[in-house]
């Protein structure tokens, strides 16, 4: 945890509405451990979740469904989980990418960075992602669990939360309209 992020206890003070994806071809919302995981973790920092999906690895399905969050005035971040392999099927940052206005790189890389002390040289297999369309924050993420907390309690908690100092991501919020 960054050394200027709030306590994990804490619960935030502007609650943002959060939308989780799982895109999978194998599981069912059953077996959602790595989406039951991220939701678990957004409601406890005090955030909502706006709505919840889950979709096979079709880049055009996956496009449909982020799109239609990224147009949703009412929803301020969007948490993708699964297809950031490299593998035929894996389309999720294909599908994604196109999409974003911006990309957040520091993201990946320090998803990767932090990914590397847990997984060693396998972390270089994911292709996680972040970045902002339409002033909605998009977060693509591997679809492992471990990942999925990797990347919430170490970068995404304290960033969507505005008590987090110097800066966070939420205090910029107000300003990705811009002209």
């Amino acid at each position: 945890m960054s050394p200027n992020a709030p306590e994990t206890g804490d619960a935030v003070t502007t609650p943002l509405n959060i939308a989780v994806l799982t895109v999978s071809d194998s599981r069912s919302a059953a077996e959602d451990r790595s989406g039951d995981a991220l939701v678990q973790r957004l409601e406890a920092a005090g955030h909502q979740l706006a709505e919840r999906d889950l979709q096979p690895d079709d880049i055009y399905a996956l496009r449909a469904v982020v799109s239609r969050w990224i147009a949703d005035p009412r929803i301020d971040a969007i948490l993708t989980t699964g297809g950031t392999g490299i593998t035929g099927r894996d389309g999720t940052p294909e599908a994604v990418s196109v999409l974003l206005d911006k990309t957040i790189d520091g993201f990946g890389e320090l998803f990767r960075a932090l990914s590397y002390e847990e997984i060693g040289t396998s972390s270089l297999q994911s292709r996680a992602l972040s970045g902002v369309a339409n002033g909605t924050y998009v977060f693509v993420l591997p679809g492992s669990t471990g990942a999925c907390r990797t990347a919430w309690d170490q970068l995404i908690r304290a960033q969507l939360d505005d008590r987090t100092m110097p800066c966070n991501l939420t205090m910029l919020m107000p300003r990705l309209k811009e002209i």
